[in-house]
């Protein structure tokens, strides 16, 4: 029977075969599940975040904002994309030891940061953040919070 069926063809479908069993492991091995979710303990998943982790259950945003509250966009296909590149960059990272340590934001992941900053404190900042853009964003030129707030969201992480 094996000598009807085209040899690259089914060499190629092993292959794919082989790969998705390969990347379903990983993720399960991975708890990749976990990082659907909004629980903050799946970022420590990553001894790299340990720091941040800890910073973060002492600071004042502890009982107010998750991880994905300051650094994921607030819904839609902007919160899937930015998870999906999240995850991808820190998944490669870490598999080949090529990240930067400490972890460092990423200029689109420091906008995201801003805008949800400026989102959640809007009452207190509304005199001094001119007008947002087309997309109800503001300039992170205007107002870059973490510039004098760096240790709020997540506290001393040393």
């Amino acid at each position: 029977m094996w000598h009807r069926f085209n040899k690259p063809i089914l060499a190629l479908c092993i292959l794919i075969g082989m790969l998705g069993g390969l990347g379903a492991h990983t993720f399960h091995f991975a708890d990749g599940l976990s990082y659907m979710g909004n629980d903050p303990k799946s970022c420590v998943n990553c001894h790299i975040m340990r720091d941040q982790y800890h910073g973060w259950q002492t600071s004042s945003h502890h009982n107010h904002a998750t991880c994905n509250d300051c650094h994921v966009p607030v819904g839609g296909l902007d919160k899937w994309i930015c998870k999906a590149d999240n995850g991808y960059r820190h998944s490669k990272g870490f598999t080949f030891n090529d990240f930067h340590e400490p972890i460092q934001i990423t200029p689109t992941n420091a906008e995201i940061l801003n805008q949800n900053c400026i989102r959640c404190h809007k009452d207190f900042v509304s005199g001094i953040l001119g007008q947002p853009n087309a997309k109800g964003c503001y300039p992170l030129e205007t107002m870059n919070c973490v510039r004098c707030h760096q240790d709020v969201g997540h506290g001393p992480t040393r």
